[in-house]
């Protein structure tokens, strides 16, 4: 979540409330995604009000906050759902994504991820997170797939 549908910064005022920005452009390859029939879910290492809102208003059912072991949480989502690893796509930016990555059929670094993320990805995205990471994540999937919301030749 944080680093991949955000540039990783968060905004806090004096109150304690927090700002994100999020990508319009990643909303929407989310939105295609899920309208293909694709799983969408996000895991974030922090909790955060924020990531639950901008859930709700994709239609993703699945946010897990504050998740301090990750690959445990996807497993399990995994399971419960009979979805292999090899049909996975897990995008992470920061170490605690490593193991995620490397378990799943398609790990998926932004491009402003930390080395090591990036030594763990099957692929780097030309683009940082918050800033269309996640669209082209959601953009190759759609192709691969070859379904009817796959993206034309631009």
């Amino acid at each position: 979540m944080d680093g991949t549908l955000t540039d990783g910064g968060i905004f806090l005022d004096g109150a304690g409330r927090e700002w994100k920005r999020f990508d319009i452009q990643d909303g929407m390859g989310l939105a295609r995604l899920q309208k293909s029939g694709v799983e969408v879910a996000l895991l974030s290492g922090r909790h955060s009000e924020a990531t639950a809102v901008r859930a709700r208003e994709l239609g993703i059912r699945e946010v897990v906050n504050g998740v301090t072991e990750k690959l445990p949480v996807l497993q399990s989502l995994c399971r419960s759902r009979g979805i292999p690893p090899e049909e996975v796509c897990y995008v992470g930016d920061d170490l605690n994504d490593i193991e995620c990555i490397r378990w799943s059929g398609l790990g998926v670094a932004v491009r402003n991820a930390k080395i090591e993320v990036k030594a763990a990805a099957d692929w780097i995205t030309p683009s940082s997170g918050g800033k269309g990471a996640v669209r082209e994540v959601a953009d190759r999937i759609l192709a691969l797939n070859g379904g009817p919301h796959a993206p034309q030749n631009d």
